[in-house]
Parts: C-alpha cells; sequence; structure tokens
C-alpha cells in the first residue's frame, strides 16, 4: 500500500526516530516496535549501516520504514532505492523539495520559522516536521507559527520525550511527534522496546 504523507502521520502518535549502528538490530527493533503499535519508523541515515537498516526494517510485515536526515536528492534516491517509503529531513531545501515531490514520495521536511514553512507551501507541501522542536522554542513557537499558517501540519521532533509528548499532542495542529525515547541507547532489549512502544501508541490526540 503506498501512503500520503497525511496517513504515515496518522499511523501512530509517534515516529520513532532511529540511529542503529548494527544490521544485525535492525530486525528486533523493527518487529518489537511493530507489535508495539508503532508502524511508521524513521530511520536516520546517521550511521554507515543506516541503507541496510532500512532493507531489513522493510522486510518485517505491518513496518512502513522511512529515511531520516535526508539531505539532498542522492540521499533522496540512495533510500528509496533501499526500500523508504517515507523521507524525513532536517531542513527544506529547493532541490531537495523538487526532487521528492518529483519522485511521488512522501516528504516530510524540517521547518522552524515562518518562512521555511511558507516556502514548503509554494512547493504544495502542507505536512512538516517542526526541528528542532524544543530548542526552536517548543509548543509556544509552534502555536504562534500554527495561528497564521493555520493549513500547516506538524511532526515536532527535537527533544521530545514519554513526558512531554502528550503536551504536543493536544496541540490540534500536530498529527504526530518524532521520539528516540522508545529505543534506548545501548544493547537491544525486544522486551523493553516493545513495552515504550506500547505506552507510545497509546498516547491521546
Amino acid at each position: 500500500m503506498n501512503f500520503t504523507v497525511a496517513q504515515i502521520m496518522e499511523l501512530a502518535p509517534v515516529i520513532p526516530v532511529l540511529v542503529v549502528d548494527r544490521v544485525e538490530d535492525a530486525l528486533p527493533i523493527a518487529q518489537a516496535l511493530v507489535r508495539g503499535g508503532l508502524p511508521a519508523l524513521e530511520v536516520t541515515l546517521r550511521t554507515p549501516a543506516a541503507l541496510d537498516v532500512i532493507r531489513e526494517m522493510a522486510k518485517v510485515e505491518g513496518a512502513v520504514v522511512g529515511a531520516g536526515t535526508v539531505l539532498n536528492p542522492a540521499q533522496l534516491d540512495a533510500a528509496m532505492e533501499a526500500g523508504a517509503r517515507f523521507i524525513v529531513s532536517p531542513g527544506l531545501t529547493e532541490p531537495l523539495g523538487k526532487a521528492a515531490i518529483a519522485a511521488g514520495i512522501p516528504f516530510l521536511p524540517g521547518t522552524a520559522t515562518a518562512g521555511d514553512i511558507m516556502r514548503g507551501m509554494d512547493m504544495g507541501l502542507s505536512h512538516f516536521k517542526f526541528f528542532p522542536a524544543e530548542t526552536s522554542g517548543g509548543i509556544p513557537a509552534l502555536k504562534a507559527l500554527a495561528a497564521p499558517l493555520h493549513e500547516a501540519r506538524f511532526c515536532p521532533t527535537g527533544g521530545i520525550t514519554a513526558d512531554s509528548a502528550p503536551k504536543w499532542l493536544a496541540e490540534p495542529f500536530i498529527k504526530c511527534v518524532g521520539g528516540s525515547w522508545v529505543v534506548p541507547k545501548g544493547p537491544v532489549d525486544p522486551e523493553q522496546i516493545e513495552t515504550l512502544a506500547r505506552a507510545a501508541a497509546a498516547l491521546a490526540r
């Protein structure tokens, strides 16, 4: 099934932001997250193993695997070749935006200012990542941006925790949040990941 970016943001209240160093960890992490009710998985291109991790996670039934930290059209192409079904970037540039739109892949560009969001809307985009969420002013800043740009919908990412996520999700213009807390650093513990995922999937929005 092909999803729109809006549909991906509705799959669960939290999109796990994953930095995975070892390919052998990909399957147990993805399986635990999907079992816990978090099917949309953002694998950041921050490690040498990232593209192979995407390939492995894409094999998990029910997983909708995307690539994060996509910076340019070449990385976009590589991520799509690896099986990524959506693309997340820390910012919005014209070359990356045009390439993602031309490719027809769901695209969630990072924004932190009114100008960022307006440039995205000029390209025909309506769903954005707000990044880095906490250090860009948190909920008050995004509320101020969302008021005049009322058609935009957001997935805040960056510094959000299990404790702060419910406050973000209470805002009507926020469809989901991105978070790394569901997969703690250190040795992979599938039971712990599944438990954290279930709690995240149960958050109201």
